[in-house]
């Protein structure tokens, strides 16, 4: 098997994961599901960025982040996942609202994003690339999607935070790692750490790391 049919294995294999993950629960019982992601807003905000400017959310499918970006004014929002379901749940979910969005349904691990961003947002995807070549295409399509100076939010779990999530092998991070992952075309600007409270009611231990390109 060539190297192009195993990727395309492995992509159609997660991307079969995460469409019945959202075919089969309701997104608000899902254990990353926030009904306000207070973190991520205020890290956003933090950038100063304008209005008009592009941001993008890695995995953002079903969340809830986008709902409140509009409402604060954002013009440019796209929102990336790879399970149409999850997209297919937010459409319905926002009306008419989802207009005003770019919606992709892709892999950000193969993918070739149009447009440059001001920010890069992604909380609970990266920690789930436990494949080294995916965690370097992924990182090659932020380097290539983020404008100098861009800002990137990424949220994992933190060095405490589980070992699995929806029956999946996860890598943990601290700031210092996560900084090794995407090199020195970065510095970090702030960190902050959540205990975040699923649905189940289980404890999760996240870490979400701002950093910003450097020019």
């Amino acid at each position: 098997m060539t190297f192009l049919n195993l990727l395309q294995k492995l992509i159609h294999n997660r991307k079969t994961h995460w469409e019945r993950a959202y075919k089969n629960q309701s997104s608000h019982k899902l254990s990353w599901y926030q009904d306000y992601p207070e973190i991520s807003l205020r890290l956003i905000a933090s950038t100063k960025v304008a209005a008009e400017s592009n941001i993008i959310d890695i995995g953002g499918g079903a969340s809830k982040l986008v709902d409140f970006l509009l409402q604060q004014g954002y013009k440019n929002i796209t929102v990336l996942d790879i399970a149409g379901n999850s997209i297919e749940k937010a459409k319905l979910r926002l009306g008419g609202k989802a207009n005003n969005v770019k919606w992709i349904e892709t892999d950000i691990t193969n993918c070739n994003l149009e447009i440059q961003y001001d920010i890069w947002h992604d909380r609970a995807v990266f920690h789930f690339l436990t494949n080294s070549q995916d965690r370097k295409r992924y990182i090659k399509t932020l380097k290539q999607s983020l404008k100098p100076n861009g800002n990137v939010i990424i949220a994992t779990f933190s060095l405490s935070g589980p070992k699995k999530c929806s029956g999946l092998k996860i890598a943990r991070y601290s700031p210092e790692s996560l900084l090794g992952e995407l090199g020195n075309d970065f510095k970090i600007i702030e960190t902050i750490d959540e205990v975040h409270i699923t649905p189940a009611n289980a404890k999760q231990n996240f870490i979400y790391c701002h950093f910003r390109k450097r020019a």
